[in-house]
């Protein structure tokens, strides 16, 4: 997402300088020849990087410049997103050291500490400043985005929805029809939350990685409607805008597992190792296909859950879950995966882990509190329905 540092993070454009990430829980590769060539990299990637080494230097030499500070700090936030890579945003962290611990810190500073907290799951303390930015300058379309993301991370599409229709004067109208889409559909109006971002992304302008991100959640909606030819064309036509970003992957990877597809799952995420997300579903496709890579993807995923456990790392507890009921066949220890997380993330995916270890663990009665959300919210998911079903008939019959 190179634009100038002043840009809002979500007219960030999604790039990833892949020479930069390394393996989590391995080392990273070293040739003993410095003619080997490691990877070939577009232009934008390279000129990129140059950047942030300009930053790093100038911030050495000054460490107290806030407005380089910041400019370093959202770069490594671009970077963290586009690779759901956690060490990006300590980067981010250790960029605005100066400020960090300040209760009244420069506002631009406390945004983007807002953001690093968030991606941390600190969101009580990320709305904290959010809500303090807002008061400062209450047209801060990023800060009303950032604050109406939250809010859906924590189960509550409703509050989420407000601050969303906030950006119809401040932001561009795709990304305030994909935020509201996205909160729409969590309250049971699925249909609904198709048609309004279809209708947006039918009109011209928007920059590329608004586009991705709406044509991301289209994709996702047009899924849990069971809309298969509008999720397909969805996810392809945001693979063509050429930005990297590993939230559309998984997402499509997902949606490919679902209709069972794996053989295109290895071909999207061919040598995704490095993010986690990624990771996982690669093998959960080559769990189907019984394919030779399997063991070696195994071992990395027990190493880096073995890894983050070590750390007190939670950022990660979805896919641990994931991991744990599908891969490993321990659906006891993934209910209890699936609850941890789901103590801090009320998303889709969230509630729906719940559900499936919740059956495989067979004790319906652990689901309950996710059930019960699901029929508050009025959340609309046929996969998450489906299961909603057996658990309560299950429930009944134990009763």
């Amino acid at each position: 997402m190179s634009v100038p540092a002043r840009a809002p993070l979500w007219m960030m454009a999604l790039l990833a300088l892949s020479w930069e990430a390394t393996l989590w829980a391995g080392q990273p590769y070293l040739p003993d020849d410095d003619g080997v060539v490691v990877e070939h990299l577009p232009a934008a990637q390279i000129r990129q990087g140059q950047e942030l080494v300009i930053l790093r230097s100038r911030l050495a030499e000054r460490p107290e410049d806030a407005r380089t500070a910041v400019a370093l700090a959202r770069g490594y936030i671009e970077l963290g997103r586009a690779e759901s890579d956690p060490r990006y945003y300590g980067y981010a962290r250790a960029a605005l050291t100066p400020w960090w611990e300040q209760t009244d810190p420069p506002l631009a500073v406390r945004l983007l500490r807002a953001i690093i907290l968030q991606s941390f799951h600190d969101f009580e303390p990320a709305l904290a400043d959010l809500e303090a930015v807002l008061v400062r300058q209450p047209r801060n379309a990023q800060a009303w985005l950032s604050r109406s993301v939250v809010l859906m991370v924590q189960g509550e599409p409703r509050r989420a929805l407000a601050g969303c229709l906030r950006l119809s004067r401040l932001a561009h109208s795709l990304v305030t029809a994909t935020c509201s889409a996205g909160a729409v559909a969590r309250m049971g109006r699925g249909e609904e939350a198709f048609d309004l971002l279809d209708r947006a992304l039918q009109r011209p302008g928007g920059e590329p990685g608004v586009r991705l991100w709406a044509l991301t959640v289209q994709g996702e909606l047009a899924g849990a409607l069971g809309r298969d030819a509008a999720a397909e064309t969805a996810f392809q036509e945001a693979l063509t805008l050429g930005l990297r970003n590993t939230y559309l992957l998984g997402a499509y990877a997902d949606w490919l597992l679902e209709r069972d597809r794996p053989q295109e799952v290895l071909k999207l995420l061919e040598g995704e190792t490095r993010a986690d997300p990624l990771l996982l579903r690669l093998a959960l496709a080559e769990a189907r296909l019984g394919h030779s890579g399997l063991e070696r993807h195994l071992g990395l995923i027990r190493d880096r859950m073995a890894a983050a456990r070590r750390r007190g790392d939670t950022l990660h507890l979805r896919e641990a879950a994931r991991a744990t009921l599908h891969l490993f066949d321990d659906p006891d220890r993934a209910l209890e995966l699936a609850l941890e997380n789901w103590r801090t993330q009320r998303e889709p995916w969230d509630a729906r882990l719940v559900l499936e270890a919740a059956l495989a663990a067979d004790q319906p009665a652990a689901a309950r509190s996710v059930l019960d959300w699901i029929k508050e919210t009025g959340l609309e998911d046929r996969t998450i329905t489906t299961l909603q079903r057996r658990l309560e008939a299950s429930d009944h019959g134990q009763g």
